[in-house]
């Protein structure tokens, strides 16, 4: 098994932190990981994305060229790299900011409308957990409980009041995919 992720989107969206997350709960479950963050100068609403390899054997390379699963939290990040997505991959896109679809046949496209899900909660930061619950629900080295063992060790002192809610958007998140 091995997944080759890409998550991008604009600084701002946490797409870095959903990609990490993802990378800590395959970890934890004993399956090796990369994750390779990339992000220009600006604080907020640059471009940002970040490489996600989760295998059951060495990773040669952080790198990726080919994604298997492309999650585009925005339409610069879909345009850029649904065309690289692998033909039998998946391209999982947020609806709410990406108004042009990719028309590509030889791969799955799942659209999430992830800010609506986010607003829904009345938590606009959570819009990166939709996707989680995406990622969840078309992979299958890692659960809700390795999310929440995660967040709880990334927010839990910190934040602890961010976990629930963002476990509620992670499971709209997998309810929306399953449609």
């Amino acid at each position: 098994m091995e997944y080759n992720m890409i998550f991008a989107g604009f600084g701002g969206q946490g797409v870095l932190l959903a990609g990490q997350l993802v990378a800590e709960a395959g970890m934890n479950n004993g399956k090796n990981v990369t994750w390779m963050p990339s992000y220009g100068p600006e604080m907020r609403g640059g471009f940002a994305n970040c490489s996600v390899v989760v295998s059951d054997d060495v990773i040669g390379t952080p790198i990726i060229a080919k994604p298997d699963v492309l999650i585009a939290m925005n339409q610069p990040s879909l345009d850029l790299f649904g065309p690289r997505v692998v033909p039998g991959g998946t391209i999982i896109y947020n609806s709410s900011l990406c108004k042009e679809a990719p028309t590509r046949d030889d791969v799955t496209i799942l659209p999430l409308p992830c800010n609506e899900i986010a607003l829904g909660l009345e938590q606009p930061k959570a819009v990166n957990m939709p996707i989680l619950g995406a990622v969840m629900e078309i992979t299958d080295f890692f659960n809700v409980d390795d999310i929440k063992k995660v967040m709880v060790e990334k927010f839990g002192e910190k934040r602890p009041h961010l976990i629930d809610v963002n476990l509620q958007a992670i499971e709209l998140g997998r309810q929306e995919i399953k449609k």
